[in-house]
């Protein structure tokens, strides 16, 4: 008979021995124990039976079972599912595509403000588009004191939204030498230049919000549309200064100051041209014309 030799001090035990030594001990305070069935059964056989040994242990100790995961993928969100069904791109890439699109900087917007530059111009009729460029750099708390391309220019934020504010130092006529250099070189496209200036045609301290036009015989918006090559599709806002009285000349009219009881009026003015101006900076141009151009708008600040 076959034996199994195990060091044992100098005994030699047989097979027999050790399946009753192995069964006869204790796994886990229980005599036996079916892990010792098991090796017993397995030192019972001979070598060419290892195959239906493993079979064995592998009935006794399955495998365990493929547990389902714990979470599902995350659903993409509307805006990527929306890119996805107009494109071709995988999810990761249109995922990519949707996060870029919202983290994308807003366009800065240029905000002039046509008249004449020196002391002998200020607070006259013609220099209401400086004055609300003023209003809205004091709002933002922006400072305007640099000079670029022959215009005082600052920039700042309105919201989130960056802005740049410049008053042309070039004299009224010839203000389009100035913004046309800054559109230029700041690259802003024409939709986002708001151009403030005096206009006869309106009452006094009214506004008027429009995404185009002529230069309606005002010199400095003549010289505008000139340097952008005779386009006219950028919004304006015009600031009522009236007509001038009995026969008087509209080139001295547009010269003089305003009273007392003017100013007044027009600090209202350009209140709401602050207000219009942010509208139109953050909500856009629609929303800030509704504002402006409704006869509502005058008590909105009240």
């Amino acid at each position: 008979q076959a034996r199994i030799s195990v060091e044992n001090g100098s005994q030699a035990l047989s097979r027999e021995a050790l399946v009753q030594r192995f069964q006869g001990s204790s796994v886990g305070g229980e005599p036996g124990g079916p892990a010792m069935s098991v090796i017993a059964a397995a030192l019972s056989v001979s070598s060419a039976s290892f195959s239906f040994v493993l079979g064995a242990l592998r009935l006794h100790f399955p495998a365990p079972r493929k547990m389902p995961l714990p979470f599902s993928p995350p659903a993409l969100s509307p805006l990527v599912c929306s890119s996805l069904s107009s494109s071709s791109l995988s999810p990761s890439s249109a995922a990519r595509s949707a996060i870029e699109q919202e983290t994308t900087p807003p366009k800065p917007w240029l905000l002039v403000g046509l008249g004449n530059p020196g002391k002998m111009y200020e607070g006259t009729r013609h220099n209401v588009g400086f004055e609300m460029v003023d209003s809205i750099a004091e709002a933002g708390g922006i400072s305007i004191n640099n000079v670029r391309f022959k215009s005082l220019f600052g920039k700042g934020y309105i919201g989130n939204v960056p802005i740049m504010l410049a008053k042309p130092q070039t004299f009224m006529n010839a203000s389009g030498e100035s913004v046309g250099s800054l559109v230029s070189y700041f690259k802003i496209p024409l939709n986002q230049v708001l151009v403030i200036y005096d206009d006869l045609d309106l009452p006094f301290a009214s506004l008027r919000l429009l995404p185009k036009g002529g230069h309606g015989g005002h010199n400095g918006m003549r010289s505008v549309i000139n340097h952008f090559k005779g386009v006219k599709d950028f919004p304006r806002l015009r600031i009522g200064i009236g007509r001038p009285p009995g026969k008087m000349d509209s080139v001295n009219f547009v010269l003089r100051p305003f009273n007392k009881k003017e100013l007044e009026e027009l600090s209202f003015t350009f209140q709401r041209g602050v207000e219009a101006a942010r509208i139109l900076v953050l909500d856009g141009f629609d929303r800030s014309a509704t504002f402006v151009n409704s006869a509502k708008s005058s008590k909105l600040l009240t």
